[in-house]
Order: C-alpha cells, then sequence, then structure tokens
C-alpha cells in the first residue's frame, strides 16, 4: 500500500464528480501476513464457536468473554486503552469473519464494540476512557447503548427520558424508559442518552448496577433470538456528573457520529454473512439431486449463484474501498496532529455517504442471498432443520436498525447537497456541464482499452445523476419543489448515488487485479464486471426517469428523458453465458472463492 501522501484522497460524497485511481482502494487480495493470520485466527473463532452455538441466548456471555481474550474486542481500540490498535482494513477483515457466524452473536458484538465502545473512544474524557475501555477490551465488562424510544426511533432526538441535576449538584437523576437495546440482559455499562432539563439531549455513561435500572423481558422477535433484547426502565438512577459523556446538549452529535461508523461495520459484517449463505447454497445444489442430476445444473439454480456471487464481489470490493479511505483520512489527520480517536471520528464523519451507502447495499445484498439460499433449499429451506430458515428470520433485522434503509436513502442525498452548498465539494459547475452537454451531438467514438465500455458507462452514469440530482437542485432553488416532502425523489436520488459507487469499486479492483494472479480466470471477473453494468444500466434508467417524471413535464422532460438513453448505453451482452461461467466456476469450486 502506497503512503498516504501518495495517494489523492478525494472528499466524501465526492465519487460522484471525481475519478479514483485502483492506486486508491485497498483490495482483500493484497492483504499482508499480519492480516492473514488475523482473519484466519477470526474464522476459527467463528467456526468453532459463533457458528457453533451463536443462536443461543445462554452463549452469548461465554462467547464475548472468549472474543475479549482472543484480543476481537478491542481491535479497533488504541492500545492505550487496553486494545490492539490494529488497522481500518484489519478491523474490516475481523468483522466479515465474525459476520459469517450468524445474526445473533453479530447483534451482540457489533453492539459491544461498535456503538457500545466507540462514543467513549471519540467523546470520552481520559478519565472515562481509562476506567472503562480496558474493561470493554478485555470482555470483563458489556456494553449497551441506550437510544431508542417506545416513541422514538428515528426521530431519535424526540426522547422523554430525563436527566434532572440533583439539589447537592453532584450527580443527574435519570428516569424514563429505552426500548430495543440489544445486550440489555447482561450488560454492565450502558450509555444512555436523556433530555437534561427537558430539552438538552445528552449522553450519560451509566453503571448498570445503580440503583432504579430495572429491565423488561426479554422480547419475542422474529430473528435474532439468541441477542439480548430487552426494555430498560430508569426511576431516579443517580449518575455522577464526571460520567457525562461529551457535552450537555450536544448528545445528537455522539449518537450520529456513532451511526456513521456503525453503518459501515454493520455492511462489512453482512458481507461474511452473505459469503456464508452463498456457500451453503452451493454446497446443497451440488448435493440435491432431482430427475437424476445434481440441481446445480439447471439454468435457474445457476442464475441465483451466479447473481449471489456478483453481489458479494461488488459488495465486498466497495466496503474494502471504504475500508481503506477511512483508514487513509485517520493517517492524514494523525499526520496533520489530530489524536487516534479524533482521527477516526472525523473519517468517518467525512465518509459518511459512503458508510451509509455499505450499510443500505449490504443488507439488501443479504437480503435477496439469504432468500434464494432458502429457495435453491426448496421445501428444506422452510425446515429449522436447516441453516437458511434461521439465517433468513436474522437477516430482516439489518435494514431496519442502524436506521432504517430509506432513512440512510434519505441522509445520502441530503449530506451530499449540504456539501455541496457549503462547498465541500463542486457539483455545480459539473451539473451545468451536463445540462450544456445535452443541446450536443453525444460522441460516436468507441471506447479504448481493455475497459473502456465500463469507464465510459461509469462517466455517463456520473452525468446522469448530475442531470438528476442538479435539475432538482435548481427547481428547489426556484421555489418550485421542496425535497422534503419529495422523499421518493430523494430515495431515486440515493440509488443512483449506490449504483454509481458499487460499480466504481468493482471497475477499481478489476483494474488494479488484472495483472496479478487470482483464484479463477480472469474471464470470470471480466463476466461478473459486465454483467453488473448491464443490470445497472438499466436499473439507472429506470431509475432516473422515475425521478424525472416526478418533477419535470413538456419539453424539458422530453430532453431529460433523451439524456437517460444517452447516458445509459452500456452495450447489450448474453448475461445468460456470462452468468453460467460465474456459476459453473462456483460449482466446480463447491464453495464461493472468488
Amino acid at each position: 500500500m502506497e503512503s498516504t501522501a501518495a495517494i489523492k484522497l478525494i472528499r466524501g460524497g465526492a465519487f460522484l464528480i471525481e475519478n479514483s485511481s485502483p492506486e486508491s482502494i485497498f483490495v482483500p487480495e493484497e492483504a499482508n501476513e499480519e492480516q492473514k493470520m488475523v482473519r484466519q485466527m477470526a474464522r476459527d473463532f467463528a467456526d468453532r464457536e459463533t457458528r457453533v452455538r451463536g443462536h443461543l441466548l445462554e452463549a452469548q456471555v461465554d462467547l464475548m468473554n472468549k472474543a475479549g481474550e482472543l484480543g476481537l474486542l478491542g481491535a479497533h481500540i488504541p492500545e492505550a486503552y487496553g486494545g490492539m490498535g490494529l488497522n481500518t482494513n484489519t478491523n474490516t477483515i475481523i468483522g466479515e469473519e465474525i459476520g459469517r457466524g450468524g445474526g445473533s452473536f453479530n447483534t451482540t458484538f457489533a453492539a459491544h464494540t461498535g456503538i457500545g465502545m466507540l462514543p467513549i473512544l471519540y467523546f470520552g474524557t481520559e478519565e472515562q476512557k481509562q476506567k472503562f475501555l480496558p474493561r470493554l477490551c478485555s470482555g470483563e465488562w458489556k456494553s449497551a447503548y441506550c437510544l431508542t424510544e417506545p416513541s422514538s426511533g428515528s426521530d431519535a432526538l424526540a426522547a422523554k427520558t430525563r436527566a434532572d441535576l440533583s439539589a447537592d449538584g453532584k450527580s443527574y437523576l435519570i428516569s424514563g424508559q429505552k426500548m430495543w437495546i440489544s445486550n440489555a440482559g447482561f450488560a454492565d455499562l450502558m450509555i444512555v442518552f436523556a433530555q437534561v432539563a427537558g430539552e438538552k439531549f445528552t449522553a450519560f455513561l451509566v453503571e448498570a448496577s445503580s440503583e432504579g435500572i430495572s429491565l423488561g423481558e426479554e422480547e419475542k422477535k422474529m430473528g435474532i433470538k439468541g441477542s439480548s433484547t430487552r426494555q430498560v426502565f430508569f426511576e431516579k438512577v443517580a449518575v455522577p456528573v464526571e460520567n457525562v459523556l461529551g457535552e450537555i446538549g450536544r448528545g445528537h452529535i455522539i449518537a450520529f457520529n456513532a451511526l456513521n461508523i456503525g453503518r459501515f461495520k454493520l455492511g462489512n459484517m453482512t458481507m461474511g454473512g452473505s459469503k456464508e449463505a452463498c456457500s451453503i447454497s452451493i454446497k446443497y445444489a451440488n448435493e440435491r439431486i432431482q430427475f437424476k442430476q445434481p440441481i446445480s445444473n439447471f439454468g435457474a439454480i445457476q442464475h441465483k449463484l451466479a447473481q449471489q456471487a456478483i453481489q458479494i464481489y461488488v459488495l465486498e470490493s466497495a466496503v474494502f474501498r471504504v475500508s481503506n479511505l477511512l483508514q487513509l483520512q485517520k493517517e492524514a489527520l494523525i499526520e496533520q496532529g489530530e489524536s487516534v480517536e479524533q482521527a477516526m471520528l472525523k473519517a468517518a464523519e467525512e465518509y459518511a455517504i459512503e458508510c451509509a451507502c455499505i450499510k443500505v447495499v449490504g443488507s439488501e445484498y443479504l437480503d435477496y442471498i439469504v432468500d434464494e439460499a432458502l429457495q435453491i433449499h426448496g421445501g428444506y429451506g422452510f425446515s429449522e432443520e436447516y441453516a437458511p430458515a434461521r439465517a433468513y428470520r436474522d437477516q430482516r433485522i439489518n435494514r431496519i436498525y442502524e436506521g432504517t434503509n430509506e432513512i440512510n436513502r434519505m441522509l445520502m442525498v441530503n449530506m451530499l447537497f449540504k456539501r455541496a452548498m457549503s462547498g465541500v465539494i463542486d457539483m455545480v459547475g459539473p451539473a451545468w456541464e451536463v445540462q450544456k452537454e445535452l443541446t450536443k451531438m453525444p460522441s460516436m467514438q468507441r471506447p479504448e482499452g481493455k475497459f473502456g465500455l465500463e469507464e465510459k458507462a461509469l462517466s455517463d452514469f456520473k452525468r446522469l445523476s448530475l442531470m438528476v440530482l442538479g435539475a432538482a437542485a435548481k427547481m428547489q432553488m426556484d421555489g418550485k419543489l421542496n425535497l422534503k416532502e419529495e422523499q421518493e425523489i430523494l430515495m431515486n436520488g440515493a440509488d443512483l448515488l449506490i449504483g454509481i459507487f458499487m460499480a466504481e469499486s468493482l471497475l477499481l479492483r478489476t483494474q488494479k487485479l488484472e495483472d496479478r494472479e487470482q483464484p479463477a480466470d480472469k474471464e470470470v471477473y471480466e463476466a461478473i464486471l459486465q454483467v453488473y453494468f448491464y443490470d445497472l444500466n438499466a436499473q439507472l434508467a429506470k431509475t432516473a426517469s422515475d425521478a424525472l417524471c416526478s418533477f419535470a413535464s413538456g419539453d424539458l422532460l422530453k430532453t431529460f428523458l433523451m439524456g437517460v438513453k444517452r447516458f445509459c448505453s452500456y452495450p447489450a451482452i448474453n448475461v445468460k453465458e456470462k452468468r453460467r461461467l460465474i456459476a459453473k466456476y462456483l460449482i466446480d469450486k463447491n464453495d464461493y472463492i472468488l
């Protein structure tokens, strides 16, 4: 990996208007020896422990203790606070491998290591970090994050839990109710959000043994049944003033920043779950005999296996791209004098759009992959005796927590517009150039180079998005559109951004690995690239058309729709044969190996 200084870092969201080089990304194929050892250690833990009993509620505490002994709970925490201080890419590898072990332990692990620890690292005083983080890294203590209430989910700032200063001024008395709290049943420390003086949203570090805390029964959940999820009740719980986390009235800063990296970590872990589900699908398809042959011989099954593999490979490309952006940004900020923890915080804030993208795509790809795993198993997939049934129930929550996918989509576009309006990135100039381009004849020159078609398509997809988002923004500024009331358009805009980021990540990885030895023949990876671009071409054309028809009309709409045809012109290919090529490789390997 090149030094930070040698790689041009683009700003968060700037992937829409700038091009990245293959050298700027990290791919798992270039993992060093330490990272390979860490991967094997995390995989062994998943294989021997979490895949065997990670679905059992009574096993969670013991599994967390063992994860702590291995250093997995503090891998991302600086050594000064009891962690291992591993870099972002290595932690991404750990997250992927833990993700293979099943939804229940994934939830326990993520709630502890992410939203249960990072707010302390990012916003805690030195005394708070020294007191709590070593215990959380070792697994001696477990953490829970108490934000959601019965009447405030997505609208977290509407929380009703109160924190009133005691008469002697030495503590805050917290009263209220929290809901859907992961790890509540065995947590030793709770990060609790409450309104000081009824209106100042603030975070507190609350020891679970404090008098006045009581728990509801374990929730009867559809999935992740092995994770602890309870209501937590606070009745005048005295919390020392020194346990205020961050500043009074600034709890929203903590909540939102914890979610930035939490979203990335969730998407990262879904990648491991997706690989596991795909591997199960391949093995079953090879074993199941119908009509005197394995069902893996049939085109309908091969289509499913290929689509699973394409989605995993694309997601993996994007996950490690974002991981490296976070790592390089952290290194750059440390070079500028920031502390490690502040550099981590600011890096996640810088790439909040990309983190949200990973969360949305990872959860939706896992959704598809598990659904098709169940379908490939047929009636057996509907039986709890087989793996797909539990995976099907467990994966559904991923589209809801860490912010619903709908909220994340709208946040992506809102954050992009905010960065453009504040001058962090320049969208106005490129959007205006696209508008002028619509009045000119398109170039008929055939792209050059092995990946010329994909490079042109990616450039066109970016122009398409600038056309749509630029037109919507102009109508908003002209007072003809209120995007706050047009969530469907925001959702369309997010899907354009997501498609571009995923496609570019895939292309960059393919280019970077062109001259490297890989598990499969080059034609398999090229087939993945071509099928993804072909499918995306049609998806983006529809998404853009849906958005444009929502706010434009007459000649203006006709011009825009001509632009859609112009910018969505990736050539037709025989996707059936290319999917069969991908599937047959997986079938021969009897596993997901790409």
